[in-house]
């Protein structure tokens, strides 16, 4: 039987007899080896941080995150750059996730997209992606076409690129200016990267779009103030949230909220500097967003 070089594919060593456990040792061996998702996104934590310094200036001169992937990693992809908006108050336009095959396949497996290089290349030029944008494209493999088109294309059009892959070694790692190597090694189920790989994927691109949400000012503290009060549970989450920051009482930060049309960092900087909408607005606009920047706090 020929050897396939890519970690991800290999056979775990630990776990040959998988289908003759019991249900609870079964668990138990899925469940400890989701740690090594943890320790390497720890091991990619300077790559990420790299990410963070490139990416923070083309985002604040009005870039977009512009994702790409196939398969579980394109399906990640699609959901960070989701919830960024209700999380962070970040406009949709400018989380843009490209998945082999299109939005068909978010929900089911389209034969053959992620084979594509063409289709990834052109995907990226259809998103209109430039040199502001910041390309995160993911594969467990490393070696997915379809991702690498998108790269190549990201590349000649200006975008920063940011390769994610579990293999060492591989060409997206190559092909991106910043190479994030997540090395899960083999899977309890041999080659099925929707375990762990796909794991350590989800914890790295929540770890980058959170990290740089908050070099944006978009919290205070450690406190989500960007969220919008939409529905019931945001509203009083946004409650909360305002009292934690201020100080103040149930009814005056609700009361702060609706003049603040529900932004929390606006009511927050109401309440803290005693004045209107308006010039919360206007202060945090000055600052950039930054709400300890608007209240005077460096």
């Amino acid at each position: 039987m020929t050897t396939d070089p890519r970690p991800t594919e290999g056979l775990h060593p630990d776990h040959p007899d998988l289908d003759r456990l019991d249900p609870l040792r079964l668990v138990q061996a899925f469940a400890d080896d989701q740690r090594w998702a943890v320790e390497a996104v720890r091991a990619a934590a300077p790559a990420l941080a790299r990410v963070v310094a490139a990416a923070l200036p083309r985002l604040e001169r009005g870039g977009r995150l512009v994702y790409v992937g196939a398969g579980t990693s394109g399906r990640l992809g699609v959901l960070d750059a989701t919830e960024l908006t209700p999380t962070f108050s970040w406009p949709p336009e400018r989380a843009v996730p490209l998945i082999a095959g299109g939005e068909r396949a978010v929900r089911q497996a389209v034969e053959g997209a992620e084979d594509r290089a063409g289709a990834g290349a052109g995907d990226v030029r259809a998103a209109g992606a430039g040199p502001d944008d910041v390309l995160i494209a993911v594969a467990a493999s490393g070696t997915t076409p379809y991702v690498l088109g998108a790269v190549a294309a990201a590349r000649d059009l200006g975008a920063l690129t940011v390769g994610m892959a579990n293999n060492p070694n591989t060409p997206l790692l190559a092909a991106a200016e910043h190479a994030v190597l997540l090395d899960t090694g083999p899977e309890v189920i041999s080659g099925s990267t929707r375990l762990k790989a796909g794991t350590a994927q989800k914890i790295a691109l929540n770890t980058l779009s959170s990290a740089l949400m908050v070099r944006l000012g978009k919290v205070y503290g450690n406190l989500m103030v960007d969220v919008r009060a939409t529905n019931a549970k945001l509203e009083a989450r946004a409650v909360r949230l305002t009292r934690h920051a201020t100080g103040a009482g149930e009814a005056q930060a609700r009361e702060a909220l609706t003049a603040a049309s529900g932004r929390v960092k606006t009511a927050v900087v109401m309440l803290r500097l005693g004045v209107d909408a308006g010039e919360a607005e206007a202060r945090l606009a000055a600052a950039g967003g930054h709400a300890r920047i608007a209240l005077g706090e460096g």
